[in-house]
């Protein structure tokens, strides 16, 4: 379960701004995820509960925005939806199409105190 490592990531990423910006708890984590990143929204909550026990962000609600899959078409040339790597383009049935969007992962705000 890679969402183990990706929480403990968030976390750095939490710590590090209460370094910087001098807060002492962390009400809300906001996280983006994208459709394509290959990491399970229920199992990084799971992950991120456990591992958040006894620091700043203990308690803090994990609120995933899903970002969805987007990929440019070698085909036809078209930005299209896509919901998963290496399916054909829904526009042509083309292939490739390379993945432009949801792919990432990343924090996006915090709500602190």
């Amino acid at each position: 379960m890679h969402e183990m490592s990706l929480a403990i990531g968030v976390l750095q990423i939490v710590e590090d701004a209460a370094r910087e910006r001098h807060f002492r708890r962390v009400r809300s984590v906001f996280l983006e995820i994208g459709e394509l990143a290959a990491v399970e929204p229920e199992a990084m909550r799971f992950c991120f509960d456990a591992v958040v026990r006894g620091t700043l962000a203990e308690g803090a609600v994990l609120n995933v925005i899903e970002v969805a899959g987007e990929g440019l078409c070698f085909n036809c040339n078209r930005t299209v939806p896509l919901a998963a790597r290496y399916d054909p383009c829904p526009a042509c049935g083309g292939y490739p199409v390379q993945a432009t969007g949801g792919t990432e992962m990343r924090v996006k705000e915090l709500e602190v105190e």
